[in-house]
């Protein structure tokens, strides 16, 4: 019979094989279990986040106030009779350019000439007496009541006088200041009474431009800034902030001021609208994109930047300007890092990799060709 022992001894190194790779197999997956294997370090995962940046240097700026008024001459008096009389002439034509003492207007003196002199002669008399009462007084021969009497007549003498001289004046009415005489109501022969109002003087040489400025915007403003008043048809005048009010209006909370400007040729601007601009002490600004100002929890304006030590700073500022393009703001060290791009994304205290933001734009660039 053939032997049968090297089947056998083939089917035992089979047995043996397979029990040597269950036992590897098993044995690598216990030892996972037991420890896991090092993780390789992630570069990406330990690298702070990158940020662009611009180095910024703060720079002086004047800014502007701007606001809407309107222009009011230096000086309008309306004109009024100080007594009454009738209108006996009137050598100054409506619209006419007068100077200050020229005479506007005269009434009719009636019977006060007279009346004067009658005043005048009793002065005369009651100062007479009174020398001759003193006399009387130092020699005792009479008392000194009567001596007051006669003190008190020739006061009342001089008072008349005084009355009279004034109406009289009163009688002539002149320009108190130099100016355009701009409304007439009277006509010759008319009476007027006293205190009825007869016409309008104006000084134009001098303007004065009212507006209304917001009390957030009130507290940079001083007398003496220079200002520039724009007019409808694109020309302008020059001039400074003389006055501010000290208390604002109760509905609108807002400051009313006002500008003198000179008016040399005398143009009539009275009553026309204007734009008023100031321009305000200078101040230290940054320049930078609207986009880039936030809001803190506080809810103030605030901007990011980087410090030395590459950690994100959030410092509030003062908006001084802004428009579509530019904003201008206070409040920044005087030189800065300023976060360009990625600032959404990384907090104060925050470190992070600044990225020029030339350089930055070059590998974009170079990625897009």
């Amino acid at each position: 019979m053939p032997r049968q022992r090297p089947a056998f001894s083939v089917l035992l190194a089979i047995a043996l094989g397979l029990a040597l790779l269950l036992w590897l197999a098993f044995g690598d997956i216990s030892s996972f279990r037991d420890s896991a294997p090092d993780a390789a370090p992630s570069d990406e995962a330990a690298a702070p986040p990158r940020v662009e940046v611009e180095r910024r240097q703060a720079s002086l700026y004047a800014p502007r106030l701007i606001a809407q008024g309107e222009l009011e001459a230096h000086r309008t008096l309306e004109l009024r009779a100080r007594q009454s009389g009738r209108v006996e002439a009137m050598p100054v034509k409506l619209g006419s350019r007068v100077a200050s003492g020229e005479l506007l207007l005269s009434l009719d003196q009636g019977a006060l000439p007279e009346r004067l002199q009658q005043a005048e002669a009793e002065l005369a008399l009651a100062r007479a007496e009174l020398s001759g009462a003193r006399n009387l007084r130092d020699r005792e021969l009479i008392s000194n009541p009567e001596l007051l009497r006669r003190q008190s007549a020739l006061s009342a003498a001089a008072a008349q006088v005084a009355e009279l001289r004034q109406q009289l004046d009163d009688t002539r009415l002149e320009a108190p200041f130099p100016g355009v005489l701009d409304r007439l109501d009277v006509d010759p022969g008319e009476l007027v009474q006293a205190g009825e109002t007869w016409g309008r003087l104006v000084d134009d040489s001098r303007l004065t431009a009212r507006a209304w400025v917001p009390q957030r915007k009130v507290l940079g403003l001083e007398t003496g800034l220079p200002a520039r008043v724009r007019l409808l048809d694109g020309s302008t005048l020059e001039g400074e902030l003389t006055h501010i009010t000290s208390r604002a209006d109760e509905q609108t909370r807002s400051f009313a001021i006002e500008v003198a400007l000179d008016n040399p040729e005398h143009r009539r601007l009275a009553g026309a609208s204007a734009t008023l601009e100031l321009t305000l002490p200078p101040r230290e600004v940054h320049r930078m994109s609207p986009a880039l100002l936030e809001l803190d929890e506080q809810g103030q304006l605030a901007v990011k930047h980087i410090d030395a030590q590459n950690r994100v700073v959030r410092d509030n500022v003062e908006l001084v300007s802004s428009d579509d393009e530019v904003a201008r703001v206070a409040g920044l060290p005087d030189r800065i890092r300023l976060i360009t791009l990625g600032g959404g994304f990384v907090d104060p205290g925050d470190r992070v990799t600044p990225v020029a933001a030339d350089t930055a734009s070059s590998a974009t660039q170079e990625e897009s060709d």
